[in-house]
């Protein structure tokens, strides 16, 4: 129960931090922090493939599973934004 009570408290304070830390930055700085935010899924992407690949239990295989894929979807998406607001800063020839 401490663990989950633990768990629940720094998720809610990087909730609180992420929130504050979105609404702080200024929009030019906003696709060298999602590129910073693309790095960290990749980072989370590995720790999904890890929890899936161990087998401890079949609960956890399916949720690493999931984790998996909802992490490829961040990343993925995360780098065709930043792509499209490259883009929007390049000269038009």
């Amino acid at each position: 129960m401490d663990a989950l009570v633990a768990a629940l408290t720094i998720f809610v304070l990087a909730l609180f931090v992420g929130f504050e830390v979105i609404t702080k930055v200024p929009p030019t700085l906003h696709t060298p922090l999602m590129s910073g935010s693309n790095a960290i899924s990749g980072i989370t992407l590995v720790g999904a493939l890890l929890s899936s690949g161990t087998q401890y239990s079949t609960l956890s295989t399916v949720l690493g599973t999931l984790a998996v894929v909802l992490a490829t979807i961040n990343v993925v998406g995360g780098f065709l934004v930043t792509h499209r607001i490259l883009g929007m800063f390049r000269r038009k020839s």
